[in-house]
């Protein structure tokens, strides 16, 4: 196994990485507030503790910027806009900066219609679901975000053995007293990203989390880069309970593409996403203090329930990517050899130096 599989993370103050992927991607041709809301969220999907979204995701950013991919300027073309229902066309601009801009709007009006609801078509990836969700639910907000890959055949059908969809990741935060809940998952077991860098590191993944091509379980993630046989994800919920995990696929694949007019209908071939978003005020219900009254309520009497093993009380989605920032913020942000690697690359394909070396 390679020496670099063993080194431990560098961490690094969150500042110096936010300056130089800014640097990065402004040095791409990226416009500078994107730049930098690009570099924020990445930054901040790293100290969560989801590293395989976060500065991980820079390098195959800044190569989509450099192959004219990624649109690095301008903006998204206007569909419909009702004031409480909103749809773009992305125009494959960085992802993580349209979804930025798009709650932002969403949290300007929910105040006067109660909830937003946006929609999406070709925009790029737009990394982690949690890192956005969560700016809705610091404002008091209930949010909740799916994305799937119109382009993507990964995953199949619950019975079947051709892959047909993406993961379809979705996501929901809320506000609960001490903490926010945030629960980032999707339709299958893993992830595609986790796959491909277990399979970089020359390693199987922890269970059988995939399938091959003849639908029999597996954990070699070499499967699913395979031009011939190829295999696919599992569904969540498994051999006995895939059903599912179909079924969440096919509530992204509506809210998605179905609300957005743009999909696998359409047989795009590049990187990218059709994405939903809605943005709910607990104001225009029974009010935010009730709403956060019963949810801390609720979370506290499970962050209290009698544990399985003394040394791991149950702890509720978004505990520990509370933990992790904290831990992040006073120790620095963790990044693998193979990241800071990239990074470094980069930086000596525009010229800039290297603030990881």
């Amino acid at each position: 196994m390679p020496a670099a599989a063993h080194a431990l993370p560098r961490r690094f103050a969150a500042s110096r990485l936010e300056a130089f992927a800014t640097a990065l991607f402004a040095a791409a041709g990226t416009e500078a507030d994107k730049a930098a809301r690009m570099a924020r969220l990445l930054v901040l999907t790293d100290m969560m503790g989801r590293p395989t979204h976060g500065l991980a995701q820079c390098g195959p950013y800044l190569d989509q910027i450099v192959k004219g991919l990624m649109t690095a300027s301008g903006q998204p073309e206007v569909v419909r806009d009702t004031g409480s229902t909103i749809v773009w066309d992305g125009r494959y601009l960085p992802g993580l900066w349209l979804m930025d801009e798009a709650i932002g709007l969403a949290l300007e009006r929910v105040g006067e219609h109660g909830v937003v609801t946006f929609a999406c078509r070709r925009s790029h990836h737009i990394g982690c679901l949690a890192a956005l969700a969560m700016k809705a639910a610091s404002a008091g907000c209930f949010a909740m975000i799916a994305s799937s890959g119109p382009h993507t055949s990964i995953v199949a059908p619950f019975g079947g053995t051709q892959g047909l969809f993406s993961p379809n990741p979705f996501a929901f935060a809320f506000p609960a007293g001490a903490a926010p809940v945030l629960v980032d998952t999707c339709a299958s077991i893993t992830s595609l990203s986790l796959v491909r860098e277990t399979a970089a590191a020359g390693r199987r993944l922890a269970h059988d989390w995939l399938l091959d091509a003849q639908g029999r379980p597996s954990s070699d993630p070499a499967i699913v880069e395979r031009a011939a046989e190829r295999g696919t994800l599992m569904l969540l919920g498994g051999e006995e309970a895939g059903h599912k995990g179909f079924g969440l696929a096919l509530m992204v694949e509506a809210l998605t593409q179905g609300l957005s007019g743009h999909g696998r209908l359409d047989a795009p071939t590049r990187w990218g996403a059709s994405v939903y978003a809605q943005i709910i005020d607990p104001a225009a219900f029974a009010g935010r203090e009730a709403f956060i009254a019963q949810t801390a309520f609720f979370t506290e009497r499970c962050r209290a329930n009698a544990p399985v093993d003394p040394a791991r009380p149950v702890r509720l989605p978004g505990d520990q990517a509370a933990a992790k920032i904290r831990e992040a913020e006073d120790l620095g942000v963790p990044l693998s050899p193979e990241t800071c690697a990239s990074l470094g690359r980069w930086a000596g394909e525009f010229n800039l130096v290297n603030p990881l070396a």
